[in-house]
């Protein structure tokens, strides 16, 4: 049983506190650096230089629970201008876009590194921009991280685990807790807030109940964060593994009231006679059936549908009436839900492109359910297809990830009238496909160059062009009237 540290005091950076590894921990970590050589490259040349340097922060924590470790993030004693000097003849690419934070990426062979200066910054109260200050030693850097499992680090080259702040213990425990007070962590940035949730979808942590208490006290300081950073938080934990169980952090403690606010408005009073979902918990169903149901896609995990299914009734609450008998409706819920999808993705700056498509699915995740009495003519499923246009298969996907009923005969009788509806739609887009090919010259072309008038030939002519179409595609004109009287000639 490993012994715990998380009472231990922060130890200086010349008796750096190591916590006890598992030999299947060891493990890990030597295989992250036999699988990344960059690390005792690294290592040796910042030794060489005299100056410390360790892999920090996600990677190990990655590395540990035998997740795949992509972005390397280093942390140092050296300066910028000393960082660079180091690597220089050694790194393929460096850039300083990060300089003024202390910071220097490094390309080497496929890796990309970031290096940073040790940091022990102080925040403005009225800003989540840290007011930048280098730091001294390694501890002081841990201290400044979001959460004890990400200020776990590996100093280099002697691959010596350094962990001052019990994040191990909080690894095997899977639980997310702060280096210093939650309070003092969310308010210097308030954007770790949204991180919190974005690991528990993404890790299957839990918060800490002091780090939950600060969400819930300090939701409103999310509001200093600029939309761009609060809505890459969002992809971010939209694109976990576990979504879900981040949303519900975000709803639980109050933050989505700020940031996604459509998404708590669903928890509508159920009516005395229970006579229609929770919309809610419907919702954040039809996201986890949609993400089910993303193999059909060929890029996965896909932002778009995530986005779609979460808000796809987020219309409900706007157009929520009861009628004299009890029953609730939701008429025109589409539509209204894609305007106000639209409007909250411009509020969080979404790019144009898909804040459209999002709307676009929104407004037509109804549209199937005319289909079901089975009077669609082959029309009206050309119009299915043409609205849908490029998001089609997106829409095949958020229609079926719709039903949620109990009913497993209403269940199965929805998907198989959508079977129905997709064999419709590859068939008549079959037919069509060959009905548009046309060959590359009219009949009276046919007749200009033939010197010929209407008739049984200019038929024959003209059935020749379309199988020479269907064999080599589309041809130049002159190739095509040369086709055509050679073949003439030869008939």
């Amino acid at each position: 049983m490993r012994s715990s540290i998380r009472d231990a005091a922060p130890s200086p950076i010349d008796s750096t506190l190591v916590a006890e590894l598992t030999a299947h921990e060891k493990t890990r970590l030597d295989e992250l650096r036999a699988t990344h050589p960059v690390l005792t490259q690294l290592g040796a040349r910042f030794d060489d230089a005299g100056h410390e340097i360790a892999l920090v922060g996600g990677p190990v924590r990655d590395a540990l629970l035998g997740r795949p470790v992509t972005d390397l993030d280093f942390t140092t004693s050296a300066s910028p201008d000393e960082i660079e000097q180091i690597v220089k003849g050694w790194a393929d690419t460096t850039w300083d876009v990060g300089r003024a934070f202390g910071t220097i990426g490094v390309r080497k062979g496929t890796e990309t590194l970031e290096i940073t200066t040790y940091r022990a910054d102080e925040y403005d109260p009225q800003s989540r921009k840290p007011v930048v200050a280098f730091g001294t030693n390694l501890n002081d850097d841990l201290a400044r991280r979001d959460f004890t499992v990400n200020a776990m680090a590996v100093r280099l080259p002697g691959l010596e685990f350094v962990d001052v702040h019990g994040g191990l213990d909080d690894l095997a425990d899977r639980t997310l807790r702060t280096p210093i007070g939650p309070d003092v962590s969310f308010g210097d940035d308030p954007l770790r807030m949204m991180r919190a949730a974005r690991f528990v979808g993404q890790l299957g942590f839990i918060a800490a109940p002091d780090v939950t208490e600060a969400m819930v006290s300090m939701a409103d300081r999310i509001g200093i964060v600029s939309a761009e950073r609060v809505r890459d938080e969002l992809n971010k934990l939209l694109l976990s593994d576990h979504p879900v169980l981040g949303l519900r952090v975000l709803v639980d403690t109050g933050l989505a009231e700020r940031v996604l606010p459509e998404l708590p408005a669903l928890q509508l009073e159920r009516d005395e006679h229970h006579r229609h979902k929770d919309v809610y918990e419907h919702s954040l169903t039809v996201l986890e059936q949609a993400i089910a149901l993303e193999h059909r896609l060929d890029q996965r995990p896909d932002l778009t549908i995530r986005l779609a299914a979460l808000l796809h009734d987020i219309g409900k609450p706007r157009t929520r009436r009861f009628t004299g008998d009890g029953t609730v409706t939701f008429h025109h819920h589409d539509v209204v839900g894609a305007k106000l999808a639209r409007k909250r993705m411009r509020a969080l700056r979404y790019p144009n492109e898909i804040t459209d498509d999002v709307a676009m699915l929104v407004e037509l995740h109804l549209r199937f359910h005319g289909y079901g009495s089975g009077d669609w003519t082959d029309s009206a499923v050309r119009r299915y297809v043409r609205d849908a246009g490029d998001q089609l298969e997106r829409l095949h996907i958020l229609t079926r990830a719709d039903s949620t009923t109990r009913n497993q005969r209403k269940a199965l009788r929805l998907q198989r009238t959508y079977d129905e509806l997709e064999q419709r739609i590859t068939q008549l887009a079959a037919q069509e496909e060959l009905q548009s090919i046309r060959p590359d010259l009219d009949g009276n072309r046919i007749m200009e160059v033939l010197d010929i008038g209407p008739g049984r030939e200019v038929g024959e002519a003209y059935r020749f062009l379309l199988d020479l179409r269907m064999d080599r595609g589309p041809l130049p004109e002159d190739q095509a009237i040369e086709a055509l009287r050679a073949w003439w000639a030869a008939r």
